[in-house]
């Protein structure tokens, strides 16, 4: 018994032995951990701190970024705005070049009308984008802003385009001229009665007193065409005899406009004629390329607009530009042409791509260039494309003279037979309609007018499209078959 209870009471002061060993171990462990998790605040914290600078120069940077893409985006927004205005609009304060001396003419005869009272008429001549409408707005706006004119002259603008024929053209003048016999924009009365109605107000008016009256017909050759010549005649006939002051203006494209006026038209007319031929060379060619694509001083953003200025110095000092603007002054002095090219060069203008360079204007010089004719060809059905190819070769063997749909149809069967694997032998009905939808796209046009007895496959016929036209298209033309390709590329036909 004593044994069994010294035993036992071994055994439990061994297990208390055991049970305080493993709580000092567990507080020990506790304590380590609670000295890790201290040790690991401690860090993180240090590491907050030393982050802490970082983080905020990370986010001033990001800030700076995004206020300075945002000051790019209202810069290139600012610069697409006022480039557009002055390459697509020909706003009248826009500037004009080598017209110096046209402007002075046409200022001064104006000037005439609406300072001295004294009635004239001229006419503006020159191509199409030579600037006749920007010469005139500049000259009326600066009419405008001198003191003694202000608002001291009533203008009349008609249009050959719209104002088909008289009737229309003095309802518009009466409209315009607010008269009497106007309710809202429809005009009452015979054209007659129109006409001696502004005659006789015209005529009623003091030189010393009225308020001068321009009139501006542009498109001036087509009112050349009208019955009688009624209306030019009365409005020559006006500038010369009537006491209030008139003065006629009109432009044209035409050089032979003269010759076309009937002989009482022209002897009322002054004779007054003002040339424009953009007679400038290249250098100042290359000036205006300049002039048209600077931003002003009074740019808001200075530095960006030095920026831009220095660019655009720089591109006009490259030979590649200096190429592309070479080829399109020999194919058009035409400014308008000009303002085209560079605007589809500004359009390629963003916040990631802010300046302009060479590649924008070889691309813009590529889409200008594109032929209209070649990228309907891409649109062609393959059975249209052999027709056209089949003309190729009629002209070719033909030397150009016209043919017709039957000679047509069969160099296309010819073809047929020889490359049978390759294409379908197509009903005559199927190519027939084929051949009239190249007739509706103007891709062919015939050289008389059918009559009610002549046979549509008879018809003489020319193609529109060139040898190198047809040649180009094909070169890109999606999933074209290699037979049709090597037939456009022979130089005779299938004999």
């Amino acid at each position: 018994m004593e044994l069994r209870g010294e035993g036992s009471g071994g055994v439990g002061r061994a297990g208390k032995a055991r049970r305080g060993r493993s709580r000092e171990a567990g507080g020990q462990a506790a304590r380590a951990l609670l000295g890790i998790e201290r040790e690991g605040r401690a860090r993180a914290r240090r590491r907050r701190l030393t982050a802490s600078p970082q983080i905020e120069s990370s986010a001033m940077n990001k800030r700076k970024l995004k206020e300075s893409s945002g000051t790019d985006g209202e810069c290139i927004s600012q610069v697409q705005k006022m480039l557009r205005e002055r390459l697509c609009h020909h706003r009248a304060m826009g500037k004009l070049f080598g017209i110096d001396q046209q402007y002075k003419h046409l200022l001064e005869l104006l000037k005439q009308t609406t300072v001295c009272g004294e009635s004239n008429s001229a006419l503006i001549i020159g191509p199409r984008g030579s600037g006749k409408t920007a010469l005139l707005n500049r000259v009326l706006k600066d009419l405008r802003e001198m003191k003694q004119v202000k608002e001291n002259l009533l203008e009349v603008h008609l249009n050959g385009l719209l104002q088909t024929n008289d009737k229309v053209a003095l309802k518009e003048i009466t409209r315009q001229l607010h008269l009497e016999n106007v309710v809202g924009d429809k005009v009452f009365g015979s054209f007659a009665e129109n006409l001696a109605f502004l005659l006789e107000a015209l005529r009623k008016g003091d030189r010393t007193s009225s308020c001068p009256v321009l009139f501006v017909l542009d498109e001036f050759d087509l009112f050349v065409h009208h019955k009688n010549q009624t209306l030019l005649y009365n409005l020559f006939d006006i500038s010369q005899s009537a006491q209030t002051p008139v003065t006629v203006i009109g432009l044209t494209c035409r050089q032979d406009i003269l010759e076309l006026l009937e002989k009482r038209v022209k002897s009322r007319f002054s004779h007054r004629r003002i040339y424009l031929m953009n007679s400038f060379a290249f250098k100042q060619y290359i000036r205006i390329f300049k002039e048209q694509l600077s931003l002003p001083a009074e740019f808001p953003d200075k530095a960006f607009a030095q920026k831009w200025n220095s660019n655009i110095q720089l591109l006009t000092e490259d030979k590649t530009v200096q190429d592309i603007l070479q080829n399109l002054f020999h194919y058009s002095k035409d400014l308008r042409s000009l303002n085209f090219l560079l605007m589809l060069a500004v359009s390629n203008v963003t916040v990631r791509h802010p300046l302009i360079t060479a590649s924008d204007l070889q691309e813009a010089s590529k889409q200008y260039r594109m032929d209209s004719k070649a990228n309907i060809v891409h649109g062609l059905s393959v059975l249209e494309i052999c027709l056209i190819i089949a003309m190729k070769h009629l002209n070719d063997v033909y030397e150009g003279e016209p043919f017709n749909f039957q000679m047509v149809y069969n160099e296309f069967q010819k073809f047929i037979q020889r490359k049978a694997h390759c294409m379908y032998n197509f009903e005559k009905p199927v190519v027939m309609k084929a051949f009239e939808h190249l007739l509706q796209l103007e891709l062919v046009k015939p050289i008389e007018r059918p009559s009610v007895r002549s046979q549509r496959e008879y018809l003489l016929m020319e193609l529109l499209l060139d040898n190198n036209q047809i040649m180009d298209a094909l070169q890109v033309y999606p999933n074209c078959p290699t037979d049709v390709k090597q037939w456009a590329a022979s130089s005779l036909s299938w004999l």
